[in-house]
């Protein structure tokens, strides 16, 4: 990992790290250096090899939560700071802020009458999303997101979902890993074509987002 002299961190200098095929971490949330990171494995989600089992498939069809779209950036990006562990340093918690004003950084958000219990947020560019991080306050709610996360990225016509390191939970949900040279090739690609986060006339439900993604006992 390469520190970042803090003049130089801002929206734009991320947005050009993305394109690069780079990202921020810190070490801690009390850390105040940031590093970039391009790992010599990336870890991606194929977008038509999401894997939903039986339980979880059970959790995007039940009934009692609501998905929203960029309706809480502030507090799903706060919930994924909110643990003992996290790479989130406040600089960096400013940065996202301000990549989402801009249109840039999107959340999506699981919510019940009692609040948000999960979410999920990350970068657009071009065809490229650069998942960041999850969250979840009960079971399955940061794998719900997920679901519906990709469904929305396929039918925004994504062609990348990065989501930068493969760990074991998110393999099991069908993530996958490459190698650098090849990612650095499929993030070419993405950056070239266009998409949206937002797609016109699009209106999921929770058998959709079920029957989209690859079955599992």
């Amino acid at each position: 990992m390469r520190p970042i002299p803090h003049a130089r961190i801002t929206p734009e200098t991320l947005l050009r790290a993305y394109a690069m095929g780079v990202f921020p971490m810190a070490e801690g949330r009390d850390d105040p250096v940031i590093h970039w990171v391009d790992p010599l494995k990336r870890g991606i989600f194929p977008l038509d090899g999401f894997c939903i089992s039986r339980s979880l498939g059970r959790s995007v069809a039940a009934a009692d939560y609501e998905i929203t779209v960029n309706c809480d950036f502030a507090g799903v990006l706060a919930g994924c700071a909110d643990r003992d562990e996290t790479w989130i340093n406040a600089e960096i918690h400013a940065l996202y802020l301000a990549l989402h004003r801009a249109g840039f950084a999107h959340s999506l958000e699981v919510t019940t009458p009692g609040g948000l219990v999960g979410g999920v947020y990350g970068v657009a560019l071009g065809a490229a999303f650069f998942g960041e991080s999850m969250f979840s306050r009960r079971t399955d709610a940061s794998k719900v997101a997920l679901a519906w996360l990709v469904h929305r990225l396929r039918a925004g016509g994504f062609a990348l979902f990065d989501t930068q390191f493969l760990t074991p939970h998110l393999a099991r949900l069908g993530a996958v890993e490459i190698p650098r040279a090849e990612y650095h090739r499929r993030l070419e690609d993405a950056l070239s074509r266009d998409a949206t986060f937002t797609p016109a006339g699009y209106t999921p439900d929770r058998h959709s987002v079920r029957q989209r993604s690859t079955q599992t006992s």
